[in-house]
């Protein structure tokens, strides 16, 4: 047994048959499936030491805050970190967007300019819109080209001194377009500029080295590597994180309140007001072992070799695009001439195939190419070759039905 076909066997809902047919789920870009790794952590934590952290004194309180911290370090040390407090807990990438664009914001003035690209996920759009009508910064957006990848030249002219924030996705959700983060972070930095990466589509397929990026400000999801839903994180530079307010008030966040003033607390508190998601912390630390003990390398080679085969499969339908460069990863969008997505998704669906339609949240995205929307297979480490060739058998069959 293959170390990828044992790894999928940890995965109990992959098990399940729709309108008769073994599930193939290729909807991996919005979210992924939870191993019995990861299962087991969440409930371990309920049925053995669920209880408030940081502020008790008894027996369970003080497991799970050391559960917590614990997961806090396993997950920083995945990305090469040294500082673990640097490591904030959110409810997930949006959120850790929201934080970043809320609290940056407080250093902007009439006329500072953010750049953000035409590739972004709408997560990555309304949090800078909103902070630019707080502080009359003004949005750019980066262009791409007519294979889905970004103009650097474009990005190149568009520095200068007035770009005071980029915010770039890593990987789009719906091309699976690579952008060159750490190129693009070093011309930012040139210019002063604080750079945001957007990993929610990165984390899961690829090996992370924050320290190589170089990054100002790192935001992720749990979901979209086999954790929990409602947890992520958001990591920065302990200097830029000290200089920034917090986002939210409340409990823990603060080391002494009176009606006058309220004193901050450190790192990571100051952002982490009130009782956090203590169980998708320690599902989340458990997720990152899971993928470590495969390897992230593997796992990345293993996804591509996917990736090939479907593409292989799709180009030869009829009437079939393909968006996004060659060297795309983890999603693939594809359009068949005269057929809507939503009625390929909808006999795919019938067929027990699960794929994503639509806009993909990147409705710009869409607009830039005319288009209303595509269908979007998406993979993971549990998908295998034998599932491929069925996609790719359903989607021809699905064409000829509905032509």
């Amino acid at each position: 047994m293959s170390k990828f076909q044992d790894a999928r066997d940890q995965f109990p809902l992959l098990k399940v048959h729709v309108n008769g047919s073994q599930l193939v789920y290729l909807d991996n870009a919005a979210t992924t499936q939870k191993p019995l790794a990861v299962l087991d952590a969440s409930r371990h934590y309920y049925e053995t030491i669920n209880a408030n952290i940081h502020r008790g004194t008894h027996y369970l309180a003080r497991a799970a805050t050391e559960a917590y911290e614990l997961a806090r370090q396993n997950i920083a040390s995945h990305f090469g970190v040294s500082d673990p407090a640097e490591l904030i807990f959110t409810s997930g990438c949006t959120d850790s967007i929201n934080l970043a664009a809320h609290c940056l914001a407080s250093r902007l003035h009439p006329g500072d300019e953010i750049l953000i690209s035409t590739l972004e996920h709408h997560s990555n759009i309304v949090p800078w819109q909103m902070a630019c009508q707080r502080s009359r910064a003004v949005l750019k957006i980066i262009p791409c080209n007519e294979c889905g990848e970004l103009d650097q030249n474009a990005f190149q002219q568009m520095l200068s001194e007035r770009v005071k924030i980029v915010a770039l996705t890593w990987i789009s959700n719906a091309f699976g377009t690579v952008n060159p983060v750490k190129e693009m972070t070093r011309a930012a930095h040139e210019h002063g500029a604080v750079v945001m990466i957007d990993a929610a589509q990165a984390v899961p397929h690829r090996g992370v080295s924050l320290a190589d990026i170089d990054c100002d400000l790192f935001a992720f999801s749990g979901h979209k590597i086999y954790a929990p839903t409602g947890i992520g994180a958001l990591w920065g530079k302990r200097e830029l994180l000290e200089s920034l307010p917090p986002y939210r008030g409340g409990g823990e966040m603060i080391k002494e309140v009176t009606f006058d003033h309220t004193t901050f607390n450190d790192l990571p508190f100051k952002y982490e007001a009130g009782t956090p998601n203590i169980e998708g912390a320690i599902a989340l630390a458990a997720a990152f072992d899971f993928v470590d003990a495969l390897g992230m390398d593997e796992i990345h080679r293993h996804e591509t070799s996917l990736m090939r085969a479907a593409e292989e499969r799709l180009t030869a339908i009829e009437g079939m695009r393909l968006f996004g460069p060659a060297d795309r990863c983890g999603a693939l969008s594809f359009a068949i001439e005269n057929i809507h997505a939503y009625d390929l998704g909808t006999i795919l669906d019938q067929m027990g195939v699960a794929v994503r339609t639509g806009h993909h949240c990147c409705q710009p995205l869409m607009k830039r190419f005319g288009i209303s929307g595509t269908t979007r297979a998406s993979f993971a480490l549990y998908n295998t070759p034998e599932e491929i060739e069925r996609f790719g058998d359903c989607v021809a069959r699905a064409a000829r039905m509905l032509r």
